[in-house]
């Protein structure tokens, strides 16, 4: 989770490049299109954009039906391909899965890029809630502030990282719960890593709680968060205040365990 650049479209960014993606994006945003919508969408030449297109399609990353365009199933082999590089994905997903069936509710498995915070996993348990929404939010990235693993992971960041993402994305209010003051969250934040983990109570939807915990990697830098979430009539009093931060903070350990042993073993030469 290294530090971002202050300017993310840099002078030394190639313009062909910037404006591939930017046609990847909009038929992200549009689904299928035509050439034409999508030249008004980014204010470019139908030429330009059917250029684009045309390499895409080329390239296997686009497909045409009838006279609109939409993504291929390439970035879901891009996507998986990512997915399964990470670690914290191979080694949390089998845990978060037995937090599930523990608390019958949803689990989520979290890491923090580009400042934002990236579903890597998502279980239902037998009795969770909100399924299209949490679909959703595995297609997209989240603000980390309102969120039980965002705010894990914020309170072990550098300072200087939380202040640079706040700087760049603000802190929304997605309900009127958010905290959406500075001071207010570094003081969230300190709370946060006294306790071990963090909460969010009503802070991204109204009526649903989740508890946080973060995963470490064995220098301590923190490499993601894994949460629990219910709705408010299901995860209160002892149950939002004790059992689950117990069961999270446990299944973070884990984690971190099982990680660091295979770390350990990689280190480990010849007898």
């Amino acid at each position: 989770m290294t530090n971002e650049p202050k300017d993310t479209r840099s002078t030394q960014s190639l313009q062909t490049v910037t404006t591939t993606l930017d046609v990847i994006d909009a038929l992200e945003t549009l689904g299928g299109t035509g050439v034409t919508e999508l030249a008004d969408h980014l204010d470019l030449s139908k030429s330009a954009v059917y250029k684009h297109l045309h390499t895409l399609k080329e390239r296997k990353y686009v497909v045409k039906d009838g006279s609109d365009y939409r993504l291929s199933l390439q970035f879901l082999l891009l996507g998986e391909h990512v997915r399964n590089q990470s670690p914290l994905f191979r080694i949390g997903k089998p845990e978060i899965e037995k937090l599930a069936d523990e608390t019958g509710e949803y689990t989520h498995l979290t890491t923090e890029q580009h400042g934002l915070g990236i579903n890597l996993c998502k279980i239902r348990g037998e009795h969770a809630v909100g399924n299209d929404y949490q679909i959703a939010k595995k297609q997209r990235a989240n603000y980390l502030h309102p969120m039980a693993t965002g705010k894990a992971i914020l309170a072990f960041l550098q300072e200087e990282r939380v202040e640079w993402i706040i700087d760049r994305y603000g802190l929304p209010e997605m309900t009127d719960s958010t905290v959406t003051d500075r001071e207010t969250l570094f003081e969230s934040l300190r709370e946060i890593r006294e306790q071990g983990y963090a909460v969010n109570d009503g802070e991204e939807v109204e009526g649903l709680r989740a508890v946080g915990a973060p995963i470490h990697d064995r220098n301590g830098s923190v490499l993601g968060a894994l949460s629990v979430s219910a709705p408010k009539t299901r995860l209160s009093g002892d149950q939002f205040h004790e059992h689950v931060p117990e069961l999270v903070m446990r299944t973070a350990n884990v984690i971190e365990v099982n990680l660091n042993m295979v770390e350990r073993s990689s280190d480990t030469g010849p007898l």
